[in-house]
């Protein structure tokens, strides 16, 4: 076996250049969040949702799914962590540790976060943002990571929330987002518009 081929984790207080560059290649990310007492959740995210706002806060488009479990952590006042790694090219995994906030649908800061970091475009079936605030970035190896291609972007939820029209949605979010595997509240539904 080859000595030092395992590259130990790097610890950061913020995203360095070279940081947001990777993070800016990547076509998907993970979002891990949990509160006390609660289930763990970690849900993949379409990449072309995510903006770096500065090198300790991000923000994504959160849209709709089958739960709503992050939106509902963040207010029970847990943690949040997103993680990136690299499917192609050099091996490398990146995570970005902090506390998480939600910009409610509808909300002034909502309209303006839309406006100022995402055109002004809203994709169908969009039910909130979420924002973190990094207190710690971290890269590991990822040599155990597989390379994989990437072959494109899947069309099924934007068709799924445009057949659903906005009251589909609101009867969605009320029967399956409103409350989080742990009967924890959500408050999407508290300005959802």
């Amino acid at each position: 076996m080859t000595r030092g081929l395992i590259a130990v984790g790097k610890r950061f207080t913020k995203i360095e250049v070279e940081h947001q560059g990777f993070i800016e290649r990547q076509h998907v990310f993970f979002v891990a969040s949990a509160a006390a007492g609660t289930h763990v959740n970690l849900s993949p995210k379409d990449a072309a949702s995510l903006r770096i706002l500065s090198p300790n806060r991000v923000v994504y488009l959160d849209q709709t799914g089958s739960g709503n479990e992050t939106a509902a952590h963040i207010r029970a006042g847990g943690r949040v962590t997103m993680m990136f790694c690299a499917f192609a090219g050099a091996p490398l995994i990146l995570r970005l540790y902090g506390q998480g906030s939600v910009l409610s649908r509808g909300s002034e800061a909502y309209a303006e976060m839309l406006a100022g970091n995402f055109g002004g475009t809203e994709p169908p079936g969009c039910r909130q943002m979420i924002v973190l605030d990094i207190d710690l970035v971290q890269t590991s190896c990822g040599y155990g990571v597989p390379l994989f291609e990437f072959s494109n972007e899947r069309t099924t939820l934007v068709r799924w929330a445009e057949g659903k029209g906005s009251g589909g949605l609101q009867e969605f979010w009320r029967r399956e987002n409103a409350v989080s595997l742990d009967g924890l509240p959500t408050g999407l539904l508290d300005s959802a518009s």
